[in-house]
């Protein structure tokens, strides 16, 4: 983009309003049209996905639909980042190649100015998406997490964490049992303060088990100093009790809510419980400083953005430019999950993991603004 007009003690002026509106207008427009285009290619692609999964399901086509609509908000979260690169990248490029931009900047207004308005929107964006669009998707999410459940994996066992500890329910020959442990450590897996509740496929009371503690052994539950009661029988005493299961160390840990289907206001309890609880909360603490990093990251891609389009006129080479922005979005979104994997098995501190490309991001385009403006 061209310069500033060098003018001995030209003042620099002060954006106005009017202007500060229009450009953040401008964004807006393109932010949703981009969205909403990037949505619908999703909502195809994941239908088509969806048909060839649950092709030899009992799966109905309005389950089918359903899903997708589930599962949709919280897809559109994920490549909100590149929707609003890509927003930017045209906003600021159309505005260059018809001289608005250029206009304004001959009359002395820097670029940080220019920016302000963007950069506002953006943020703004973010911290909506984080404070209100994610506990929505979260919801929808865990839903859609049900449905693929039922319907795609064939899972008939769930596990909960709450603050009078874990709880768990399977399904065995006779009906369902539920086991609630006070606490339980995670390697190797083991409960203590253990009651299970026997019930009928009515969800009728059967039996009670009260045991001291209990091991998950290969297809069976071991519990040991048990107490057996059943409805007007007289209490029998087991030094080892066991009960038939389907189910390993991995479904277990496996079958927890995944952070995704969180909100990020229940993200810090939650991973309070799961430590009270004794299990790694370290997919949920990444999960929670992911969505704060969001507004920045946000903002990184507008000043990349920046970088790539408001130089293009000079240049002549409009189509390298955008083109080089574009795969300054797709490196960052590699770097991201690659960072996110050394976070997850605790390679790297996970604030470090969550914050990592969005402050590389954040000072990679600082850093060439900086250049753009003062050379």
């Amino acid at each position: 983009m061209t310069r500033a007009l060098s003018v001995p003690g030209m003042r620099r002026l002060r954006l106005s309003s009017t202007i500060s509106a229009y450009l953040a207008r401008q964004y807006t427009f393109w932010y949703f049209g981009f969205l909403f285009g990037l949505t619908g290619i999703i909502f195809l692609v994941s239908t088509v996905d969806l048909l060839d999964r649950l092709a030899s399901k009992n799966a109905s086509l309005g389950v089918v639909f359903r899903m997708v609509l589930l599962k949709l908000p919280y897809l559109a979260i994920e490549v909100m980042p590149f929707t609003v690169l890509l927003a930017g990248l045209t906003c600021f490029w159309r505005l260059t190649r018809a001289h608005e931009l250029v206009v304004t900047r001959a009359a002395g207004v820097s670029i940080w100015q220019l920016l302000a308005p963007v950069l506002g929107v953006a943020i703004f964006v973010g911290v909506v998406t984080v404070g209100l669009l994610n506990p929505v998707a979260s919801v929808l999410l865990g839903r859609f997490e049900q449905l693929e459940a039922r319907y795609v994996r064939n899972q008939a066992s769930t596990l909960a964490v709450s603050q009078s500890g874990l709880w768990l329910r399977q399904a065995d020959q006779d009906g369902q049992s539920v086991i609630h442990a006070r606490r339980v450590t995670s390697d190797p897996l083991v409960l203590y303060g253990v009651t299970v509740f026997h019930l009928t496929p009515q969800d009728r009371f059967r039996a009670r088990v009260d045991a001291e503690r209990a091991e998950l052994g290969d297809k069976e539950w071991r519990f040991y100093n048990a107490l057996r009661s059943t409805p007007g029988g007289t209490p029998q005493e087991f030094k080892q009790l066991e009960l038939a299961t389907e189910l390993t160390h991995e479904k277990i840990l496996d079958s927890f809510a995944p952070p995704e289907t969180i909100s990020f206001w229940s993200l810090p309890g939650f991973i309070k419980l799961l430590e009270n609880a004794g299990f790694s909360a370290v997919r949920h603490k990444l999960q929670l400083h992911r969505l704060l990093a969001i507004p920045v990251l946000f903002a990184a891609m507008i000043l990349l953005a920046a970088t790539f389009s408001l130089r293009t006129q000079r240049r002549g080479r409009v189509g390298l430019v955008i083109l080089g922005g574009v795969l300054t979005g797709f490196l960052v979104y590699f770097l991201s999950n690659f960072v996110f994997a050394l976070g997850l098995s605790a390679k790297i501190p996970v604030i470090l993991a969550a914050w990592t490309p969005a402050g590389v991001s954040l000072m990679l385009g600082v850093a060439m603004l900086l250049h753009l403006e003062d050379g």
